[in-house]
């Protein structure tokens, strides 16, 4: 098996260089026996996709997907400023 560090930097090689993910603002971290990925994104299809490519490529390794959501759009509701 692949050692934290190489494991690790594969996957973060895999974010950035995969045509689908292209995503250089995703942290991977190693908790135990787990991979959690981490940052955000502008879409749920986008998080989607990279946890989907990342199971797939490592599907010897449990990985987490704990990325969030940016609002990427204008808010809807007007703030009152008093």
């Amino acid at each position: 098996m692949t050692n934290q560090i190489d494991l690790e930097a594969e996957i973060q090689r895999l974010l950035t260089e995969h045509d689908r993910v292209a995503e250089q603002g995703i942290t991977v971290q190693r908790r135990d026996n787990v991979v959690v990925l981490g940052g955000e994104v502008e879409s749920a299809q986008r998080r989607d996709e990279i946890c989907r490519q990342i199971t797939s490529h490592f599907p010897e390794i449990e990985i987490t997907c704990d990325i969030g959501i940016t609002r990427a759009q204008a808010p809807s509701d007007v703030e009152e400023i008093s």
